[in-house]
């Protein structure tokens, strides 16, 4: 009796074994070689490391331009808002029974599926049209549509490159929201809505009162996606200007001052100031979103 209940307990484990290794190898391992390489001056080569103590983490809360980096990141998460917004309100649109709506889904969730790559150089052309290649297509449409005294220079102002990359970033992303919003949507009970239904509820009311209610959840793991992910932007700023213009990034500024200046120690610092807003972000979603049953029927 008590060997079949060892046997019952150590499966389990037996089963949970090789992916629990793999999270610590991938996983836990590299972070708790960031967290020693951040107190070095380490350049990523020498095979000595010096110990700095916190000298790394005071030049990141006092360097003004990895401040800036900071603030850039203001325009991305501007944008995720925006982003949740459309994609909540497109989400219940099509939830609706709109006609033509599987057209609709897979226009809109095409850009998200698009590589990176592919689409900051799509977004290049369409705003500078490439180096020495006159206009770019969005030019030339406001010009054509009597639109030029909205002509500027999308990528090449500084006052403007951030507005236009965070566009690119709503652009590419927002079919990921609409599918997480319409998954939760859809596993709402649908006799709440035909009850809604029958008590005269306009859309409003029912978005208002059994859709909102019915998605917190997955409206909170939209808010800290978009507050992590406008602090991690990387590959669309990155692919199209390099950081140029004042388009640098926190994760752009970690990867050059890691591989560009051979001081892999601050990088290191910097990953570990991104990993604890990331975390701070989280617990303060996790207190004022706290998992409660929401009681629908």
């Amino acid at each position: 009796m008590i060997k079949e209940r060892t046997k019952r307990q150590f499966i389990p484990w037996f089963y949970v074994a090789i992916p629990l290794g793999l999270l610590a190898l991938l996983t836990f391992l590299p972070v708790i070689n960031m967290f020693r390489y951040s107190v070095t001056n380490w350049d990523g080569v020498d095979p000595t490391r010096q110990y700095v103590g916190m000298s790394n983490y005071g030049k990141v809360f006092t360097d003004p331009e990895i401040f800036h980096t900071l603030f850039v990141s203001i325009y991305y998460f501007g944008g995720a808002i925006l982003q949740i917004i459309f994609a909540l309100f497109l989400a219940t649109v099509l939830s609706y029974g709109l006609r033509g709506a599987n057209f609709y889904k897979s226009l809109l969730v095409f850009p998200f599926l698009l590589n990176a790559v592919a689409v900051s150089l799509v977004f290049r052309f369409l705003f500078r049209g490439g180096d020495g290649l006159g206009p770019g297509g969005l030019d030339v449409l406001l010009q054509h549509l009597g639109l030029g005294r909205f002509v500027t220079q999308w990528t090449g102002n500084p006052h403007v490159v951030n507005f236009s990359l965070a566009g690119v970033s709503i652009w590419r992303y927002i079919g990921f929201n609409i599918v997480l919003f319409l998954g939760a949507i859809q596993s709402i009970n649908p006799e709440l809505f035909e009850a809604a239904q029958l008590d005269r509820a306009n859309r409003w009311h029912q978005f208002r009162y059994i859709i909102l209610p019915g998605i917190r959840r997955i409206t909170a793991l939209s808010v800290i996606l978009a507050v992590s992910g406008s602090i991690a932007v990387f590959d669309i700023p990155y692919i199209m200007l390099g950081g140029a213009n004042g388009s640098t990034t926190f994760v752009i500024a970690t990867v050059k001052t890691a591989f560009n200046l051979g001081r892999v120690g601050l990088a290191s610092s910097l990953a570990v100031v991104l990993l604890g807003i990331v975390l701070l972000v989280t617990f303060v979603q996790r207190t004022l979103f706290k998992d409660e049953q929401v009681d629908l029927v």
